[in-house]
């Protein structure tokens, strides 16, 4: 009877996405997925998704990396982020920062 309760709900995997931006990027997407844990904590999973040929190269698969931010460390990601990513100033040199458009 309880095997059949547990059949009858909805699955929680497809609960538990909260909000998803896909951002494409040559052989590569990169999923930005806000989620929600089982104690009702968001977390943000960030995958990146790269396209690999296999053999001789009639077969497709996808190489995966994911890394997960929880919101206590949103700040101080977002902050490392503008950090690395905001235009150098005239006395850094060059190699210490670059510039990204997200546009």
């Amino acid at each position: 009877m309880e095997e059949e309760k547990k059949r009858m709900e909805p699955d929680k995997r497809d609960q538990e996405i909260v909000y998803s931006k896909a951002l494409k990027a040559g052989k590569r997407i990169y999923y930005l997925d806000v989620k929600r844990n089982r104690k009702d904590e968001l977390f943000l999973a960030i995958t990146e998704s790269k396209k690999k040929f296999v053999g001789d190269e009639s077969q497709i698969s996808f190489e995966k990396h994911k890394i997960f931010l929880y919101r206590e460390d949103f700040e101080k990601f977002r902050a490392g982020m503008d950090e690395v990513t905001e235009p150098k100033k005239e006395e850094e040199s060059s190699s210490s920062r670059f510039e990204i458009d997200f546009g």
